[in-house]
C-alpha cells in the first residue's frame, strides 16, 4: 500500500478549506484516510495552515510521499515555525 500525504477539499461551493491527510495513494480525493495531520484554509489573507509536525514526521520516516502541493505548504509551515518560537 502506497500512501500519500494530501489535501482532502471540505467547505461549500466557492469557500474551498482543506484537511491534510495521510491516505492510501489508491483512495478517493474525498474518499477513506488514515489520519488528518492538518488543515489549510486558502480563503484567509494569509492563507492559514495548521500542521501537526511530529505526526508529519512521524508519516515521512515510514515512507509517506506528500504531493507537490502539500511538500510547498509543508515548507512554507517549516519556514513560519521558528518566527513563532522566538516571539
Amino acid at each position: 500500500m502506497a500512501v500519500r500525504i494530501r489535501l482532502t477539499r471540505m467547505g461549500r461551493k466557492k469557500k474551498p478549506f482543506y484537511r491534510i491527510v495521510v491516505a492510501d495513494s489508491e483512495a478517493k480525493r474525498d474518499g477513506r484516510f488514515l489520519e488528518v495531520i492538518g488543515t489549510y484554509d486558502p480563503m484567509q489573507k494569509p492563507a492559514a495552515v495548521q500542521i501537526k509536525q511530529d505526526r508529519v514526521e512521524d508519516w515521512l520516516s515510514r515512507g509517506a510521499k506528500p504531493t507537490d502541493t502539500v511538500r510547498s505548504l509543508l515548507k512554507g509551515a517549516q519556514a513560519q515555525q521558528p518566527a513563532a518560537a522566538a516571539e
